[in-house]
């Protein structure tokens, strides 16, 4: 039941409009909205302004720019209650004073799909009919194999940063969808930036598939993904008191496809939905999280050792039950590898 209803998410067009040969595919890339790094998902997904490691591939590539050593992440995740495995892998490299290239990728899939058949197709469902044997027996489906319904997003970043407090950057993304014998391909781009307009207020904005984002399937459909824009707004503030500091962030994720019910807001075509979270980290050791994912509970936790973090993150979600997801970061932090 759990894998039919995760079906349903990733491939449902409930609404679609049409342009000519094409289809405005509402929820088409629903299944690459759940997020990567515990850190950013402990918050409740409130990371457009935060995002300064690796995972910023996902969240906002201008952060990209803030890196000073390579760094690798890797994470892993059982979607609701294991009806779907979720994961991601990216590395980001700085280059020369102020440019840093990006690679991640992302699977989401529902693996073995059961197909069934009728045990006799010329008949209808619940018929009673002789079998071989002579034998009366009803006609039910028997399983016949199995299928997968995988998801990836191909992921190439670059960020410029042109000033201490100003840094921009994007992404060109390569999709692809498969389900059982079909599948499908698009191509799309992501831009970004980050400002620090004064202290620690920290401001960021993603466009992503800023030029529209076409899936073509083998069955010659063809879906259009619009594009969908982050804003977030970020304060760290120092607690020398409690040997450490608190970092609150609110994100606003705007939607042009006219969600209605299915968003916390929406006029019309455009939709938002509130994602905010705090986080407190004592010593650049230890790290406590709670956010709100669009109006769905998200906690979490963190250790950072001398080159490795390691983040957890809890999330609820009123019709598809709890996940727990864990990444890792990696950074090299060899002199050699420092950025110049």
């Amino acid at each position: 039941m759990r894998k039919t209803l995760l079906i349903g998410l990733f491939h449902v067009i409930s609404t679609t409009s049409s342009a000519g040969d094409f289809k405005l595919g509402k929820y088409a890339n629903e299944s690459l909205s759940f997020g990567v790094g515990g850190r950013a998902l402990g918050l409740g997904g409130a990371y457009t302004a935060l995002a300064r490691d690796v995972s910023a591939i996902y969240w906002n590539p201008a952060g990209l720019a803030n890196i000073e050593y390579p760094q690798v992440m890797l994470m892993h995740s059982q979607l609701y209650r294991n009806a779907a495995n979720y994961n991601f892998a990216g590395f980001a490299l700085p280059m020369g004073e102020s440019r840093t290239l990006g690679f991640g990728i992302i699977r989401v899939g529902v693996d073995d799909i059961l197909v069934t058949e009728l045990t006799n197709p010329a008949l209808k469902l619940g018929d009673i009919y002789p079998n071989e044997n002579g034998e009366l027996v009803e006609n039910r489906p028997r399983v016949v194999g199995t299928i997968s319904d995988a998801e990836y997003a191909f992921y190439l970043s670059y960020a410029i940063k042109r000033s201490e407090r100003f840094s921009y950057g994007g992404n060109v993304k390569v999709l692809h969808k498969g389900v059982g014998d079909n599948s499908a391909w698009g191509l799309g781009f992501d831009i970004s930036m980050m400002y620090n307009p004064t202290g620690n207020l920290f401001v960021g904005a993603n466009l992503n598939d800023v030029t529209s984002t076409i899936l073509a399937w083998d069955t010659g459909r063809k879906e259009i993904i619009v594009p969908a824009l982050k804003l977030g707004v970020t304060y760290p503030l120092t607690l020398p008191v409690f040997g450490g500091y608190v970092s609150p962030a609110i994100d606003v994720e705007m939607r042009f496809e006219g969600r209605d019910y299915a968003a916390q807001v929406a006029a019309g075509p455009v939709s938002a939905d509130i994602h905010f979270g705090g986080e407190y980290q004592f010593n650049d050791l230890l790290a406590v999280r709670v956010g709100s994912d669009a109006g769905n509970f998200a906690a979490g936790a963190g250790i950072r050792l001398p080159k490795l973090q390691i983040d957890y993150a809890f999330n609820r979600h009123d019709d598809l039950d709890e996940s727990h997801r864990i990444s890792a970061r990696l950074t090299i932090m060899e002199p050699k590898f420092r950025r110049r």
